[in-house]
């Protein structure tokens, strides 16, 4: 029976590729000589630390930018609040996002059921299985899915005939 999973995952060594990236351009920047302002990755977190907020949304700006020339999707950054740090710094730590929560994944099973596709979705921990009869309902349910508009990005993966 043809399958295929959704998934949200994304590549931390492209991550560490971006960070690198945005590391370098602080260090050559004439506007971020002097500063304190770094980026730091531990788990699936970074840290960033600026000297001021403008400078917090310069580093969100390079952040970004990097994410997109390494081929990840910026909205797997999920921005924490600010808070003070020592000497007069700004920290945030900004989560990457990976897996499909469970609320993410109730509502693309409830979609996929109210679409009346002859489909068969299974959450299994944080990701989706969809399998069915046909690979054209299958297409479906990528058309569908990718129509919901949810905030984080998805990849659909090992479909199989």
């Amino acid at each position: 029976m043809p399958s295929f999973d959704i998934v949200s995952k994304t590549d931390l060594a492209e991550v560490d590729n971006a960070i690198q990236g945005v590391l370098r351009e602080i260090a050559q920047r004439f506007d971020f000589k002097g500063s304190k302002s770094t980026l730091t990755r531990e788990e699936s977190a970074i840290t960033i630390l600026a000297d001021s907020e403008p400078k917090l949304e310069q580093l969100h700006d390079l952040l970004k930018t990097y994410f997109v020339r390494r081929k990840l999707d910026p909205a797997a950054l999920d921005f924490g609040k600010q808070e003070k740090a020592s000497a007069g710094t700004i920290r945030q730590v900004v989560t990457i996002k990976q897996g499909i929560d469970r609320e993410i994944s109730k509502k693309i099973v409830t979609a996929v059921k109210g679409s009346k596709t002859k489909v068969q979705v299974a959450i299994q921990g944080d990701e989706l299985r969809v399998s069915g009869k046909k690979i054209d309902d299958l297409q479906e349910t990528i058309r569908l899915v990718k129509g919901l508009g949810i905030e984080q990005p998805l990849q659909y993966i090992n479909m199989r005939d």
